[in-house]
This record gives C-alpha cells, structure tokens and sequence, in this order.
C-alpha cells in the first residue's frame, strides 16, 4: 500500500543545451522521473537529449514544433504544428508519444476532436518564466502544491532548474513521491 502522496513534475519549452543536461543529471541523482514537453524545433537540434530522457524513465510530450497559440490559427495550420512535433519526437525516441500540452493551455474544441492525444494541463504555476527567481518559484511551489498535483516549471531557465532541485528535496521530506504521468492520470 503506497502510503506517499503523489505529486507530477512537468518541464515545457525544452530541451535546452545548457540546462537540460544539468536538470537531467539532478533528477536521475534524486531517483525523480519527469515528464518534458518538448519544442519540436529544439527537439531536433538536441537529440541527444531527448534520448536521455527517454532512457532515464522520463515522459517526453508535445509542446508543438515552434511554440505558437493553437487556437490562434487555422485547425490545419494547428495539426501541422502537432504532428510535425510528434514526427520529430517519434523519429528520435522510437515511440509514439501520447501526451500534449498545448502552449499557453491554448487549445479548442474542434481541434480536441481532431488530435488523438492526451491533453496535459497543470495545477500549480510559480510563473516561473515571468520571475527567475529561484527562492520565489520554490516557495510558490511548495505553499500550494497538493496531493495528485502536476507542477509546471520550464527547463530553460538555471533559476528553474535550482528551484525543481529544491522542490524535490522539500517535498520528498514532507512525504511526496514524484511519479510520470501515467501513474497519475491513469
């Protein structure tokens, strides 16, 4: 009987060179599995990357191939984003991928029909992004996350990257257990 609470690590907007590897290294060292939702254009510069992630247990997902607001264009234009993302991902990994979060949480109806993925949102966002700072996002965090929760942060800034650290550190002693997607929304 799992007596932890469950809590989901999501990053968007990545990989990043610089500090994916760091985040990377950090969350395989703390024994934590993420999911990543990735940009399909960096995706394909940073392979390697991708590669390690899967390799590492982690979740890859969609994030669209340039990072642009879905429902801001045409259903078509909105695939194309979609499957030219899952093309690059799939080449790379050897998997489908299943999951999406759509940028900015954008997505429509009609389009929710059309695309045959998992749609991934989130319940705590420090607006990590808008701050770069590490004790903010930490304390934003940690003060309202709850049980079943899927925390969003983004792999491209070192301020995100420290504070997912400190994140883990603190809740894994107040009794989280940090699990993929799949055990939570399954």
């Amino acid at each position: 009987e799992n007596e932890k609470k469950m809590v989901a690590l999501t990053f968007d907007d990545g990989p990043s060179e610089i500090y994916t590897p760091i985040l990377l290294e950090g969350l395989k060292k703390r024994g934590v599995k993420a999911a990543f939702f990735l940009i399909g254009e960096s995706a394909k510069k940073n392979p390697g990357l991708v590669q390690q992630m899967v390799k590492d247990g982690h979740v890859v997902g969609n994030h669209t191939y340039t990072h642009v607001q879905l429902n801001g264009m045409s259903v078509e234009n909105a695939m194309k984003e979609i499957t030219d993302a899952n093309e690059v991902l799939e080449n790379i990994t050897g998997r489908q991928v299943v999951y999406i979060r759509p940028p900015f949480g954008a997505f429509d109806e009609e389009l929710d029909e059309k695309c045959d993925m998992i749609q991934v949102l989130w319940d705590v966002d420090p607006l990590d992004w808008k701050c770069q700072n590490c004790d903010t996002v930490v304390k934003r965090v940690v003060e309202n996350v709850e049980e079943n929760d899927i925390i969003l942060l983004h792999d491209i800034y070192s301020t995100s990257v420290e504070a997912a650290f400190h994140i883990i550190d603190i809740l894994q002693q107040q009794g989280y257990e940090f699990v993929t997607l799949d055990e939570l929304l399954l």
